[in-house]
């Protein structure tokens, strides 16, 4: 699982497959309050704030377009949604 982040919106999002325990629980509540979290050694960050599941072509595309960018193309999979994270707090130590 990859994550990138959009600092001038504020959403974080991951791509995933729809029928991931993660991805099903987020569109069954309707969203839900998450926390995204990376640790590097010493240095950690995590992003708190409400998940909502995107399904259609056009956000997958750009999810799928921002994680090219920030790490590889992703393996096809025809079950990809994005978890869109309106991110509300911002934790770290950097």
């Amino acid at each position: 699982m990859g994550a990138t982040l959009d600092l001038e919106t504020g959403i974080a999002r991951v791509i995933t497959s729809g029928t991931s325990a993660k991805a099903r629980f987020i569109a069954a509540s309707g969203g839900a309050p998450v926390a995204l979290c990376q640790v590097d050694g010493r240095r950690w960050s995590t992003l708190e704030g409400r998940a909502v599941v995107r399904t259609s072509p056009e956000e997958v595309a750009e999810a799928e377009r921002r994680y090219t960018a920030r790490y590889k193309p992703p393996r096809a999979n025809p079950a990809r949604v994005v978890i869109e994270i309106q991110v509300t707090r911002v934790l770290g130590n950097v």
